[in-house]
Formats: C-alpha cells, sequence, structure tokens
C-alpha cells in the first residue's frame, strides 16, 4: 500500500498536525484541545484576521498557509471531514483583530454548517464575522447540484490576495467584497487516472481501466459524472482550458494559472503540464501575470491535476506580487519572519 500509515493505526491527523508544527516552530503554534493552529507572526497593521480550514488530506492546504501574508488561523478537520464548529469558534478568537474576523470557506455543507455555527458564537461575544464562500468548481456547476460550485483549487488564491488585502489595514466589510470577488473570478477542473488510497481499507478507492480518465473529480477524490477515453494530454489540456476560460466572467485579459498535483503526480508531470497551460493560454490571447505549480490542494495520493485560473484585476496584481511568510506557498519570502 503506497500510505505509510496503516488503517490498523487510527486517525492520523494529531499525529500529522504535531508533526507540522513541529517543523515549523517558528511560523505555527498548534492547539490540540480542540484542535487548531495559529500564525506566530502578522502584519502591525492587518486590523482583521483570517480563518479557514477544512478536512485533512488536502496538505498543505490551509495549514501550510499560515503566516504573514496569509492566514491567522486554521481548523483541521479529519481526512476529508469538516472541523467541528468549536475548533473554528477557538481559531477565530485567536485570529480575531480589532476590526473582527473573517472565514475564509470553501462550498461544501460540513463547512458551512460548522463555519456557521461557530460564527453565530462569536457575533454573541461581539466579535464582527464575515464569510468569503470560495465555489470555483465546474464540475458541479449544474442545476442538479443542490449546493452549487464546490470550493477547491482557488482557495489558495483567494487566501493569498485577501492576506495581502487585509496587510494594507483594510475593514472588514471591504475585505469581504474583495473576497467575493476574488473567489467570482475564479473557475477549477480536476481530473485525475488513478483514485487516491482510502485511509480505512488501504485500498484505492475506486478502478480505472488504464486507457480511462476521470474528469472533474472532487477534492476529496470523488469521482467525476463522467470517465471519458484518456485523451493526449495536450488535448486534454486544450479542452480543460476551453471549459475554464469560457466559465470565467467578463473582464480583463489577464490572469492567474494554478497547476496543482492532486497528490500521486509528480513535479515533473506538473512543469510539462504548466508549459502546456502558458502555450494554451497565449493561443486565447491571455495574458498570465502569476502562476503556481504545486501540490497545494491534493487528494491524499491521488494520481491527477487540476487547473484553476482566476480573472485578474490591475488593482489586485500588487497583492499578488505580496512576500508570504507560510511553511508553504511558493512564494514564500526569504527573509526571516518578524
Amino acid at each position: 500500500m503506497p500510505l505509510p500509515f496503516h488503517p490498523a493505526d487510527g486517525d492520523p491527523v494529531p499525529a500529522a498536525l504535531r508533526g507540522f508544527a513541529r517543523a515549523h516552530a517558528d511560523l505555527v503554534e498548534l492547539h490540540e484541545k480542540p484542535a487548531h493552529l495559529v500564525a506566530r507572526h502578522r502584519d502591525p497593521g492587518r486590523r482583521v484576521g483570517l480563518v479557514s480550514g477544512g478536512g485533512s488530506g488536502h496538505e498543505p492546504l490551509h495549514a501550510g498557509f499560515l503566516g504573514r501574508g496569509m492566514l491567522d488561523a486554521v481548523a483541521p478537520g479529519k481526512v476529508f471531514a469538516s472541523p467541528h464548529n468549536k475548533q473554528v469558534l477557538e481559531a477565530s478568537r485567536q485570529a480575531a483583530g480589532p476590526g473582527g474576523v473573517i472565514h475564509v470557506v470553501k462550498n461544501y455543507t460540513g463547512d458551512r454548517i460548522n463555519f456557521g455555527i461557530a460564527a453565530e458564537r462569536l457575533r454573541l461575544e461581539g466579535i464582527e464575522v464575515r464569510r468569503v464562500l470560495v465555489d470555483d468548481d465546474l464540475a458541479t456547476e449544474s442545476d442538479e447540484t443542490a449546493t452549487g460550485r464546490r470550493g477547491t483549487g482557488a482557495t489558495v488564491v483567494v487566501e493569498k490576495l485577501l492576506g495581502a488585502a487585509a496587510d494594507t489595514g483594510l475593514g472588514i466589510d471591504e475585505l469581504a467584497d474583495l473576497g467575493a470577488r476574488f473567489a467570482a473570478a475564479s473557475r477549477s477542473l480536476a481530473v485525475a487516472s488513478c483514485a487516491q488510497t482510502s485511509m480505512h481499507t488501504g485500498l484505492p478507492s475506486f478502478q480505472l481501466e488504464a486507457d480511462e480518465l476521470e474528469y472533474g473529480v472532487g477534492i476529496h477524490g470523488e469521482r467525476a459524472q463522467k470517465t471519458i477515453p484518456r485523451p493526449s494530454t495536450e488535448d486534454l489540456i486544450d479542452r480543460m482550458l476551453d471549459e475554464i476560460v469560457a466559465g470565467l466572467p467578463a473582464g480583463p485579459d489577464e490572469v492567474v494559472a494554478v497547476v496543482n498535483g492532486m497528490g500521486g503526480t509528480t513535479p515533473l508531470e506538473l512543469y510539462g503540464l504548466h508549459d502546456l497551460v502558458l502555450d494554451g493560454l497565449a493561443r486565447r490571447g491571455l495574458a498570465v501575470s502569476g502562476t503556481l505549480v504545486g501540490t497545494l490542494v491534493p487528494a491524499l495520493d491521488m494520481a491527477g491535476f487540476s487547473l484553476t485560473l482566476t480573472r485578474m484585476q490591475q488593482s489586485w496584481q500588487e497583492w499578488w506580487a505580496a512576500p508570504a511568510i507560510t511553511p508553504a506557498f511558493p512564494r514564500t519570502a526569504k527573509e526571516t519572519a518578524r
């Protein structure tokens, strides 16, 4: 079995959180009851705290993006499960600034419910709260999907832009409006050639033939609505870009592009995909103002990748370029955190 943890070991999350906190002790602090992580450093100009969270198994999302320029606290759930509202509540208490706290929430029922309960309790304590909902997944943009588009790879882009904007001292309503605009400007699609390994059985969660591809898999490794014959990689990128570009709202012909590994895809493959994506965007008349390439939002060890495009406004460029001092953001500043 490819995973080092045996199903008989039980819940791998507590040990992983301790190991993560020990590896990045200069940047993050772990609180275990209830489990949440807090950034040790934040820009002194930040008035509004930023909190996110969700199921484990997607690392480095979200804890890897804790630190100056990005998130102030995160609430990690069990594998592929929402954090408990008590976790969100404590993380938010730790992160809240004089202007309140913003929750960055992926569009899943459990996350929405638990962040919502925590928000109600925070308001009773006199803490201002706003929600930024990320819903970028085109595979679930259907009238048959009751909850609408899921939140996937664009979460990293939203957290980066919103974190940099928060460091300028903006208030909670301005930041909530910006966060909604960042999310609305983003669309994603994910594909997979091999399922993730189940943490319960140690076996692949589903089976595919060698010449098949799941087109439109979910962030938790959910099977797509359709299995397609596996095309050439160049044809696959063209098909995905056609759908993502068509799904973007109108705006400037400039984008941030994210090539994200789903856990079992090598850097060699991801950089090759990145090359094809940049060529494809150029053919479509889109300029690329920023890119991310790497395993950022995986589904355990799934063999696959996702593409995310965010249509960028000129005024957002400085926030994208601002340094981030976190464990995992690929543009992490080299200077020492203060």
